[in-house]
């Protein structure tokens, strides 16, 4: 198995769900005691907050990258941004590897084609639903994005970054969501992303009335691919 490198702290809450992510898949895989192979750096995420806050995306994107080459250097083959917002700088990281860096994105989109869906809605943070970034890779591959208006994407920022972030998850707020998802399938989604790596928490195939492609399970499963291929 290569070795791959989790850049995380955005949030906390989302890398501890990577690394029990890959760990199970990891399990299932070649059973026993074996677990993933894995090298993490977790940063401060009120430190990217503040970039985020005060629109300084080049300051994020050189923090990252720096830390991006800090784990190729100690020996990662391949490199997991576990954020969807904060690929808004992937293009600043990938400039600076020379390892693989698996897109969150791309990914995603690959899942949902791939289930033969094309009209996915997105509840993620309001960058990365109202800032091009994300949806224009997932355009790229032939999606029609369907997302919430202006009401519900200001709620669903808000909760994610006042309580998933902080590992809070609230009853009231699952409805929310639930509502929230309804209203975008009763728009014509035939499918739902969850496009913030927290959003898991509260929505998931049980509680939505479409296919649901959760961004952190697909961009583990797929890094654990590629860690288990001969490439």
């Amino acid at each position: 198995m290569k070795l791959i490198g989790i850049l995380g702290g955005m949030s906390a809450a989302s890398t501890a769900l990577y690394q029990a992510r890959l760990n199970t898949l990891a399990r299932e895989r070649f059973g026993g005691l074996h677990s993933a192979n894995l090298l993490v750096r977790s940063l401060d995420f009120a430190e990217i907050e503040a970039m985020q806050i005060a629109d300084d995306w080049s300051g994020a994107g050189e923090r990252l990258a720096r830390e991006a080459e800090r784990l190729e250097a100690a020996g990662a083959e391949l490199i997991v941004l576990a954020t969807n917002t904060m690929h808004k700088v992937a293009d600043a990281i990938t400039a600076r590897l020379s390892v693989p860096f698996l897109h969150i994105a791309d990914a995603t989109a690959h899942a949902v084609t791939g289930a033969g869906l094309l009209r996915p809605a997105l509840i993620a943070t309001a960058y990365t639903m109202e800032q091009d970034f994300y949806t224009s890779r997932l355009r790229a591959a032939g999606l029609d994005v369907v997302l919430p208006d202006k009401g519900d994407r200001q709620e669903i920022h808000r909760i994610i970054f006042e309580e998933l972030c902080r590992d809070e998850v609230r009853e009231a707020s699952r409805q929310a969501f639930e509502a929230i998802a309804a209203r975008l399938i009763e728009d014509g989604a035939d499918s739902l992303i969850l496009g913030c790596t927290e959003v898991g928490l509260l929505l998931d195939e049980t509680n939505v009335g479409v296919p649901v492609f959760d961004t952190t399970r697909i961009h583990c499963d797929r890094a654990m691919d590629m860690a288990l291929s001969g490439n």
